[in-house]
């Protein structure tokens, strides 16, 4: 049988607590652990041809980037994507649409893919030009889609275009789900002619029934070089209540003749109107990212968020000190892979520095 401990006297069990008390409080706290730690970037973040890029985080936690065709080690890749953990180190994984489709298997302009991510599947919307236009030039290129179950693919064509036309008028899709209506939208378009939105089908891959194109943001006509609305394309949009933003680029990529920057416009409503920076502000243009020193035509954007709630562009431009892929290439074609953060002043988003920038910088914040 053990023996019973004796009664702790009331006076000796309090003054006790109160010493252990008192220790307690003037015992240093362990400091709060800190956030991780955020990369330094410099630009180009991928010094590599990545045109028209779209980058999207998706559920397995990390970063995807998709961007325009090119060739790699002599090898053509129909559709490019890559992965990253922190938005400045990344991993090429090839081709995302590896097969191409049969009504496009002879021809080779596969542009400006966009990837979303809904119910377990992801759909890359895409413009490429069908076979039909090898004989009749009057076609131009077509918007498609193709699924895939991971978000590198590989994504299998759903079978036939969704929307052609004449030249280059159905390029730049952009899928967005309106957060305040739950509707999915796809915007895209470009050719001279305005970008536009139309709401999708419960399936994503088809055009809602009696729904109509919107035209959102016109081009402006004019003989002035310097106006960069002169042609807009890559349209990207996002929602910061109260506003809608879209972000759009214009008005010459690539070649001898590259004039091109990104430019803003925003709206309460998903669908429109929109006002441009320039028709809100009073300012000659919308511009809040345009060339900067050694850096020609920076555009056609993605904006992505990263674990400190900031908002990141990612955008292509050319490096005028290797503007070319190849020695048979045109000059200003070779677009690598930059990004510049995005702040907010008086309801409107600007890009740090108003260009791309030079030097070493706080990168993203990680998980």
């Amino acid at each position: 049988m053990r023996p019973t401990r004796p009664p702790v006297p009331t006076a000796l069990l309090a003054a006790t607590l109160l010493a252990a008390t008192l220790l307690a409080c003037a015992a240093p706290r362990p400091a709060a652990r800190p956030a991780p730690a955020a990369a330094t970037y410099t630009n180009p973040i991928v010094d590599a041809d990545f045109p028209d890029p779209t980058v999207i985080r998706a559920s397995d936690g990390r970063y995807y980037a998709y961007g325009t065709q090119t060739e790699r080690d002599g090898r053509t890749i129909n559709l490019q994507v890559m992965r990253s953990r922190d938005l400045v180190t990344w991993e090429a994984l090839g081709d995302a649409l590896p097969a191409r489709p049969a009504w496009a298997d002879s021809t080779q302009d596969f542009w400006a893919p966009h990837v979303s991510e809904h119910g377990g599947t992801f759909y890359l919307y895409y413009s490429a030009k069908p076979d039909a236009a090898l004989a009749d030039t009057t076609r131009g290129l077509c918007l498609a889609v193709a699924t895939a179950s991971h978000a590198a693919g590989p994504f299998v064509d759903s079978g036939r275009p969704r929307a052609c036309g004449a030249g280059f008028v159905n390029i730049d899709p952009m899928q967005f789900d309106d957060p305040q209506t739950g509707k999915p939208l796809l915007y895209w378009g470009s050719g001279f002619g305005p970008i536009t939105v139309q709401e999708l089908a419960a399936d994503r891959v088809s055009f809602a029934s009696g729904s109509q194109r919107v035209a959102l943001v016109r081009p402006v006509a004019s003989p002035d070089t310097t106006l960069y609305q002169r042609l807009v394309e890559g349209a990207w949009v996002t929602y910061r209540a109260p506003y809608y933003y879209l972000f759009y680029s214009g008005d010459n990529c690539c070649g001898p003749h590259a004039h091109y920057a990104v430019m803003v416009a925003r709206s309460r409503s998903a669908t429109g109107p929109f006002e441009t920076l320039a028709e809100a502000t009073g300012r000659p243009q919308s511009v809040i990212l345009e060339r900067r020193g050694r850096w020609v035509a920076p555009g056609h954007n993605s904006v992505v968020r990263d674990a400190r709630g900031d908002d990141w562009m990612v955008y292509h431009a050319v490096d005028s000190l290797r503007p070319r892929a190849t020695l048979r290439a045109d000059v200003n074609t070779r677009r690598v892979l930059l990004m510049g953060r995005i702040t907010y002043r008086d309801g409107w988003p600007q890009v740090e520095g108003g260009g791309p920038s030079a030097g070493a910088r706080q990168g993203p914040g990680v998980r």
